[in-house]
């Protein structure tokens, strides 16, 4: 966790000390273009081209899914009791949905579960967020933000799916797997370069996306049933469904940590879009990644015993 918050804390640094030839805002971008278009891919082809497609993937598929729909039906049920005692709008409502709902399995869960577990989680990784969080982000996630939100700009979820580099490297990466391709030892050792710049990238991109500014302590009584349910009462469930599917051992304690993980920092982008409440989602963003300092060693704690 110290060698993961000191990349962090690099970002914060290049946050706000950047070379004044261009805002800090796009050294991000271009910081998380290039994992996103380029580097991402490159993992997902190299580790799911000759990773096993087996009875497991289905299962953490459907762990990831009960994370979703648990979150987000217990933060609509929260919602529905706030309302009466404090004045929510719409657009506030949904910016908390988004934020109980979407784990940050790949930009946070990515290096933690690499750093805490080894190199060999990363494939648990992407069979969680590529066959989970990110298609039901990109449909069911946006129809939601839409609902919530006054962008008149009617969705098309298939558009949107392809996107997405990555799913496009999963689809590449599971046909080559399907179909026995042997990987050539110079593509292997291309991707496998290309893949070593995600983790430390993502964390130091994490970092240059926290919005300190956004956190008041006015705000604690919304956000406290986002990090209630995100960080504890949604993983529960998930790690009960796993137990119940027949995952256990290290793949159950790194399905549980990535259901553990806090507010995906890309929902800000998508409140941005459908004008929700970006400001309380970045809060959100900030109180759940401070928090899961301390609730992501206790789950460790607990799933180790």
């Amino acid at each position: 966790m110290l060698q993961m918050a000191l990349l962090i804390a690099a970002g914060i640094l290049w946050q706000r000390l950047a070379p004044g030839h261009m805002p800090a805002l796009s050294h991000r971008k271009a910081l998380t273009d290039l994992v996103f278009y380029l580097l991402l891919p490159a993992m997902v082809v190299n580790i799911l081209w000759q990773a096993p497609l087996d009875a497991d993937t289905f299962s953490i598929q459907l762990t990831a899914l009960s994370r979703l729909a648990t979150a987000a039906l217990l933060m609509w049920l929260v919602l529905q009791v706030l309302k009466r005692f404090l004045l929510l709008s719409r657009a506030q409502q949904g910016a908390l949905m988004l934020a109980a709902t979407f784990p940050n399995a790949t930009y946070l869960g990515l290096p933690v579960t690499s750093e805490v577990l080894g190199d060999w989680a990363q494939e648990m990784v992407l069979k969680f967020d590529l066959f989970a969080c990110t298609p039901v982000l990109l449909s069911l996630g946006m129809l939601m933000a839409q609902a919530y939100g006054q962008n008149e700009k009617r969705l098309n979820p298939w558009r949107e799916l392809v996107r997405v580099p990555p799913l496009w490297a999963l689809v590449i990466a599971c046909i080559l797997n399907l179909a026995q391709v042997p990987q050539p030892e110079m593509i292997g050792h291309a991707l496998h370069t290309l893949a070593g710049g995600v983790v430390p990238l993502m964390l130091i991109a994490l970092g240059m996306s926290i919005r300190w500014d956004t956190f008041k302590l006015a705000l604690l009584p919304t956000l406290l049933p986002v990090c209630i349910i995100g960080l504890l009462l949604a993983p529960l469930v998930a790690m009960m469904v796993a137990q119940g599917l027949g995952l256990g051992g290290h793949t159950l304690t790194a399905v549980t940590l990535l259901s553990a993980m806090p507010t995906m920092v890309f929902g800000v982008i998508i409140c941005e879009r459908y004008q929700l409440d970006g400001a309380l989602y970045a809060a959100a963003v900030f109180s759940t990644t401070l928090l899961s300092i301390a609730t992501l060693p206790a789950w460790l704690q607990i799933l180790s015993r």
